[in-house]
């Protein structure tokens, strides 16, 4: 599988073959601290000061350096997919070997740190349910209300906890429909690309 860059990407690593392998070098640990930390203007504004280029530049070419790392990382591709995929910006060899080997090198470090960044969200154990009907009040003698309450079991970080949802049928038959048609167009074939992409 290639990565596709845009233009705007392109552009950001156009700035990479003007500077020597050391500086490529460093752009990567920056992009991995970038990762962890957050961007550092200062760390910016120092490698600008060295370079005799603008803060600007420099931010572009790591930013570009970290969406390629990134997204390589991401969808795990293999080391003949990110030649190929770098082969199109019309970098010099040893540049691209370069680059390759500062995928290999930092690809488990940043998935396990995309993963940490990855939200935690709960996950279905199991399901209680219970129907009410009110046949009559006080006031009304003759009425029919029926009421769905569910109780979710849910795992949440290593412990479970539960949500309590109370509904009336025709919304309850509503949610089922709108489900069911989610899972059907999950089978397609846009849905799987984006999944496995995700992935």
């Amino acid at each position: 599988m290639l990565l596709e860059l845009s233009e705007e990407h392109k552009e950001h690593l156009a700035f990479l073959p003007q500077v020597d392998h050391a500086v490529v070098a460093e752009f990567g640990r920056i992009a991995v601290e970038f990762l962890r930390r957050g961007a550092n203007p200062k760390v910016y504004d120092g490698a600008a000061r060295k370079l005799s280029v603008s803060s600007d530049t420099v931010q572009h070419g790591v930013e570009g350096l970290t969406y390629l790392l990134t997204e390589s990382s991401k969808l795990m591709i293999s080391e003949l997919d990110f030649q190929d995929s770098i082969l199109i910006l019309g970098f010099s060899e040893e540049l691209n070997k370069l680059l390759l080997q500062l995928y290999l090198d930092n690809r488990k470090e940043i998935r396990a740190i995309l993963s940490e960044l990855a939200p935690d969200l709960p996950s279905y154990h199991s399901l209680e349910w219970r129907l009410d009907v009110q046949l009559a009040s006080r006031s009304l003698r003759q009425q029919i209300r029926p009421a769905v309450t569910l109780k979710l079991h849910l795992n949440r970080n290593g412990g479970q906890g539960t949500e309590v949802l109370q509904t009336d049928p025709a919304t309850l038959l509503h949610l089922v429909q709108r489900l069911e048609q989610a899972l059907e167009e999950m089978g397609t074939r846009h849905c799987r690309r984006v999944v496995r992409n995700v992935k």
